[in-house]
């Protein structure tokens, strides 16, 4: 509650930190005063390195581990529930930085052109997710999470209101395509695909008339890419890559990307704009007579 983090997160937390303790049983140590910095190291090994009943974890799953305990031993600290911090002097491994792999302009079209099959509500449906998963940039929890509420206009000038990491909102503009599969998705597939429920404020519906999950969009977007016939891993965060991506390569001011992808700090969105400057490298490779 105090640092506003999401459902997801606090329910990665708890694994973690379940994990954590169970180590320490296996380890033989009873209380948490007897816990040292080796202990909370040798948890990070094991980690790293897996062991019969769990494979090894990458670099940034094991890191969120570790912030977990740190945050865990941290809190035993400050309420005197602990005596020492064994955790502080241990770091977590860093990440390695990979840039994000976006589709081309054309391969997005593709994708929205297979996003549905047929007329359906839920064909309807799955058209219109995909159109603004790609013209918001959200994250597809976020996305999920909208309600039809947060949309304050179809009319005009639309935008989606997005409730970001930490409780944070933020207004994001809608362009015409994903307002007018906005539009047939809610005047002719979540009234026949609301028949089946109970009745519910979400505005992504599944057929039995509840919220549509994360797993579920998740679905929808991989039977759109395979029917699109993309040959790269396409993952709901691709199309945010995508979509900061070509924004910049429009020519877009770098702090409007932040404020629209809902980044806290600028250099988090900045990682996007080495993808641009590959894109530029590319070009000029190609088009330029003494390029090569």
């Amino acid at each position: 509650m105090e640092r506003g983090l999401s459902a997801n997160t606090l329910s990665a937390y708890r694994r973690d930190i379940g994990h954590y303790v169970d180590f320490l049983d296996r380890s033989g140590v009873t209380a948490l005063g007897d816990v040292r910095g080796k202990h909370v190291e040798d948890f990070l090994t094991e980690l790293r390195t897996g062991r019969a009943e769990r494979g090894a974890l990458t670099a940034t799953s094991a890191a969120r581990s570790i912030v977990a305990v740190r945050g865990f031993h941290k809190f035993l600290a400050l309420e005197g529930e602990s005596a020492l911090d064994p955790a502080q002097r241990v770091a977590p491994p860093t990440p390695p930085r990979s840039l994000p792999k976006a589709l081309r302009i054309d391969q997005v079209e593709a994708l929205l052109q297979a996003a549905s099959v047929g007329d359906t509500p839920a064909a309807l449906r799955d058209r219109a997710l995909l159109e603004v998963l790609y013209a918001s940039g959200a994250r597809v929890s976020e996305l999920t999470a909208l309600d039809v509420d947060d949309l304050p206009s179809l009319d005009g000038e639309a935008a989606v209101r997005v409730w970001g990491k930490g409780g944070k909102e933020r207004f994001v503009p809608l362009g015409s395509f994903a307002v007018e599969a906005l539009e047939a998705y809610l005047v002719r597939g979540r009234p026949a695909l609301l028949g089946a429920g109970k009745g519910t404020h979400a505005l992504w519906v599944n057929q039995r008339g509840g919220r549509l999950s994360r797993q579920s969009a998740w679905t929808v977007l991989k039977g759109a890419a395979a029917r699109a016939n993309l040959a790269q891993e396409v993952s709901p965060h691709t199309l945010r890559h995508s979509f900061a991506t070509h924004l910049l390569d429009g020519g877009a001011d770098i702090r409007v990307v932040q404020e629209l992808l809902g980044h806290a700090s600028v250099t988090t969105t900045q990682i996007y704009t080495h993808v641009s400057t590959q894109r530029l490298r590319e070009v000029y490779a190609q088009a330029h007579p003494r390029a090569r």
